[in-house]
């Protein structure tokens, strides 16, 4: 039986979308295969991202067991760190990687990484709207990701994304499971968010 992802809903200051409250990182991941047509839909969410000129920098590498790609599946498994082994389960993995430069004029483009992040969190949303778990980390060896994905010079390789269906907490690892299972907590906007200056909180 599918295992609806776990309700870790947002205790919100202010009234915000359903779907944002809604969405956590999940890390408890089904081997359930996902269809094709929801990776296609979570890609089509990222590619309506805002981006600096309309750069669009982001590239997604995608990952599955399916069609005989197996051994790719392997080597991004690899490029994860150990704090990430949890991630393995997952049918989905995909490489997040930022194109540094303008297209139009080769110049430096300072938003790169912003931009894939809006990307991603437009997957991320979408993701959830589909009914299935996601998780973006960090922890992964990038210069392992370059040579194995093949990501050309120009492109900074960002995040490593996991996706599928919700698992079983319980598979998890004792570090992974307290996390799952723990409450969702937020800094309050009035430690980071300043009404005309520095430092001059907007609450």
């Amino acid at each position: 039986m599918l295992q609806d992802i776990m309700d870790k809903s947002a205790k919100a200051d202010y009234p915000i979308n359903a779907l944002i409250a809604k969405r956590w990182s999940a890390r408890a991941f089904s081997d359930r295969p996902v269809e094709k047509q929801k990776i296609m839909s979570l890609l089509e969410a990222a590619r309506w991202a805002p981006s600096s000129s309309n750069e669009q920098p982001w590239r997604f590498i995608v990952f599955t067991i399916e069609n005989g790609s197996k051994e790719r599946m392997e080597e991004a498994r690899s490029v994860l760190s150990e704090g990430n082994s949890y991630a393995k389960r997952a049918p989905v993995l995909m490489c997040a990687a930022a194109k540094k430069t303008y297209t139009h004029n080769d110049k430096d483009n300072r938003h790169h990484m912003h931009d894939v992040g809006a990307a991603t969190a437009y997957m991320f949303l979408e993701a959830y709207n589909q009914g299935l778990a996601m998780h973006v980390m960090g922890g992964f060896d990038a210069e392992k990701a370059r040579q194995l994905f093949g990501i050309p010079d120009g492109f900074e390789p960002a995040t490593m994304i996991a996706i599928g269906y919700y698992g079983n907490p319980e598979t998890l690892p004792k570090k992974p499971r307290e996390k799952e299972l723990a409450p969702r907590s937020r800094k309050p906007a009035g430690e980071w968010a300043f009404f005309g200056q520095w430092g001059s909180s907007i609450i």
